[in-house]
């Protein structure tokens, strides 16, 4: 029988290693909301939210001691080149750079507003120009959002 030996993504292995490093970064900031492990603290859910981050990232880490690289992959700088080509394909760089331009403009428009502005936009994008349907369906979504929190939930939306 031949052994199948596993690969790993391109990136994969950093991306673990920053995973353990957010998941101790997690822990530490869970840890000083109390100063403590008290199990009847305000910090004791945090706390063993960060623990099961930390042992979740080290077991991955672990399983992926023995994976290789890709041999199609040359070097350092050929792996982030593979890794760019697979993670920032323009569909998500878009819709990400909208995204962050929506957040930003609540704060400026209301709610409402900014948040059609954003449906609108996003499914004139990726429905390839269709804009009069597009409009019609943000006009839709926003109606249902107005109806739900406002009328139904009372709730107030910025």
């Amino acid at each position: 029988m031949s052994k199948k030996i596993e690969r790993v993504q391109a990136g994969e292995k950093v991306f673990d290693w920053l995973l353990l490093l957010f998941s101790v970064g997690v822990f530490f900031e869970a840890f000083r909301i109390d100063g403590g492990l008290r199990l009847n603290s305000a910090g004791s859910f945090p706390v063993g939210l960060a623990l099961v981050m930390l042992a979740s990232s080290g077991a991955i880490l672990f399983s992926h001691r023995r994976k290789q690289r890709d041999p199609r992959i040359r070097s350092a700088l050929h792996e982030i080149q593979v890794f760019l080509n697979e993670h920032f394909q323009p569909h998500i760089v878009v819709f990400s750079i909208v995204s962050v331009i929506y957040l930003a403009a609540i704060i400026w428009a209301s709610f409402y507003v900014s948040t059609f502005i954003f449906l609108a936009a996003m499914f004139i994008y990726y429905r390839q120009g269709k804009i009069i349907s597009s409009l019609i369906i943000a006009s839709l979504a926003i109606a249902v959002i107005y109806v739900l929190f406002t009328m139904v939930f009372r709730v107030y939306l910025p």
